[in-house]
């Protein structure tokens, strides 16, 4: 017997090309990313039809199922060998190889020049957008390059180009393998972010062959995530002192390195990812760089990784406006659509505007990565990018809850993707380098580089006289910026503050310059002069929601 019939309930969100909706990426990819000889976007072409396939119905199957159906930790085989693999669900693999193949992880090294990183970023966001866990290992490939520019040629020649490779092959099978992906294990038990507290060691064997001097590591690494990369970059101390290594899990002659995976870390969210606690013991490794820099020589990875945690953020975002604007366009409730009803109205676009500023300043970073950034960009980059990964990924956590509770109880359910969203932001805020260390980051940049200060507030200035409100605050963030400087011994306590008013003359200044008036105004007004309240959706008198809605 039928008691009732299925009615007002929102149609699955598919068949959608993802990146045609998203205008604001759109628009930046026209704007800083390549051209061609007529102005159009070199990449468009390809980018729509990333868009097309994450949106379909299939992809997000997958993206599910990944999440579902986690990775599994298979210490040794069943006659005791030892092997240290993790066993991925298919869902997982047909995620990757779509990433790869559409080039996400090494776009922009691959094929260099003007706005190469932007449409890299552009499909490495359109792909984390569905699936966000896979793209730890993309964004670790995409990072170890110029840190393994540093390394001795051989081992140079023989993994640059494996890494540059479309072709993704999941099993480990060691130097024939034509690609690979690289992983980085850092942190260990006793330090986290401090990784001069690190104890694993690096003993010489005398070996110096066409990859570099050969070193034999011994330790362990608290957090290790994508164990089945084909190498990571590893911190350990030499007798010079704290090194880069690179530790492949195969080696040249086909044999397994010694990496042994202790277990699987049981995270609040990035199920599809697996995240280890791995020992060495006598694994061979090879100098990166010079002996006793190891975080000189790993910072540029770790810079762009950083990079990738304000794409993701982004991602992330746009996923959670776009649900919760398909949900309040077809869901009715007390006589019309949720989208008529002016409070439901104001949180979606206040939503969007959160979401519309953190993808803008995420491409217009990865602009300032391009080779041909100048001394400006970089000493911008610098700066900006630290202030960006601290502030984007604390507002990723509070954005995701407000679109999921656009979605009332199915939005809390894992039936649909925002519960696993939710559960996903906060990571971002934490992976390389959680807020504090973040902050701190932003007065070291600050104290050891006044060029960045400059090249900071020379981006941020393009957008003066535009709003009274936004250039008095420029005025007083720098101010801030130099009252704390001159105070050592205070600074710390007031790197938050100083890194947060930073963040947002940034943002503002770049949505004033290439955002619609709507967006730029209820952003300045809300964000920079403090009208409305403090939650999404309490906006102030004036705000005009309907472009904005229309964008989202």
């Amino acid at each position: 017997m039928i008691t009732h019939e299925v009615s007002n309930q929102v149609p699955a969100r598919e068949g959608i090309d993802e990146y045609a909706t998203n205008a604001p990426l759109v628009e930046a990819v026209a704007r800083w990313g390549r051209r061609g000889a007529e102005g159009g976007a070199v990449a468009a072409s390809a980018l729509h039809e990333v868009g097309r396939h994450v949106g379909t119905a299939a992809f997000q199957h997958d993206a599910e199922r990944a999440n579902t159906h986690p990775p599994v930790l298979h210490t040794h085989d069943r006659w005791g060998r030892r092997i240290d693999e993790v066993e991925y669900d298919d869902a997982y693999h047909r995620i990757m190889a779509a990433a790869v193949g559409a080039g996400a992880h090494t776009w922009a090294w691959a094929d260099p020049g003007p706005g190469a990183n932007v449409d890299r970023a552009a499909a490495f966001l359109l792909f984390a957008q569905v699936e966000p866990g896979h793209a730890c290992p993309v964004s670790m490939t995409h990072a170890a390059v110029p840190t393994l520019e540093l390394a001795a040629s051989g081992l140079r020649d023989h993994w640059m180009p494996r890494l540059l490779s479309r072709e993704y092959r999941p099993d480990l099978d060691g130097p024939a393998k034509p690609s690979a992906l690289v992983g980085m294990a850092m942190t260990e038990k006793q330090g986290g972010s401090d990784v001069r507290a690190n104890t694993t060691r690096a003993d010489p064997t005398g070996v110096d062959d066409a990859w570099g001097r050969e070193f034999r590591l011994t330790g362990h690494k608290w957090f290790c995530s994508a164990p089945m990369s084909d190498a990571f970059l590893v911190l350990a101390q030499a007798p010079g002192g704290l090194s880069c290594f690179l530790v492949p899990r195969v080696l040249p002659d086909g044999s397994r390195n010694v990496f042994r995976i202790q277990r699987l870390k049981d995270k609040l969210g990035n199920r599809s990812n697996a995240s280890s606690e791995i020992e060495l013991d006598g694994t061979t490794g090879w100098l990166v760089g010079e002996e006793g820099r190891g975080i000189a020589t790993i910072v540029q990875m770790v810079t762009r990784t950083r990079l990738d945690c304000v794409i993701g953020t982004a991602a992330g975002m746009r996923q959670s406006v776009a649900e919760a604007a398909w949900h309040v366009r077809h869901r009715a409730a007390f006589g019309s659509l949720l989208v008529d009803q002016p409070a439901m109205a104001a949180v979606v676009a206040d939503l969007a505007v959160e979401s519309e500023a953190a993808t803008v300043t995420a491409m217009r970073l990865a602009r300032a990565y391009d080779d041909d950034a100048d001394a400006g960009e970089q000493a911008f980059r610098r700066l900006a990018t630290a202030v960006s990964k601290y502030w984007i990924c604390k507002r990723g956590p509070g954005h995701a809850a407000e679109a999921l509770e656009c979605l009332g109880g199915n939005g809390y359910t894992e039936a649909f993707p925002l519960a696993r969203r939710y559960r996903e932001q906060p990571l971002l805020a934490i992976w390389e380098g959680s807020g504090n260390v973040i902050a701190l980051d932003v007065l070291r940049v600050l104290a050891r580089e006044p060029e960045a200060f400059d090249a900071f507030f020379a981006v941020v200035a393009e957008a003066t006289g535009a709003h009274a409100a936004l250039d008095l605050e420029i005025a007083e963030a720098q101010a801030v910026v130099l009252e704390v400087s001159a105070d050592a011994a205070g600074a710390a306590a007031r790197a938050r503050e100083l890194t947060e008013r930073l963040a947002l003359v940034l943002q503002a200044s770049l949505l004033v310059q290439h955002a619609p008036a709507a967006v730029s105004d209820a952003f300045v007004r809300t964000r920079i002069e403090g009208d409305g309240g403090l939650l999404y959706g309490a906006l102030p008198p004036g705000v005009d929601i309907a472009p904005i809605l229309a964008r989202a």
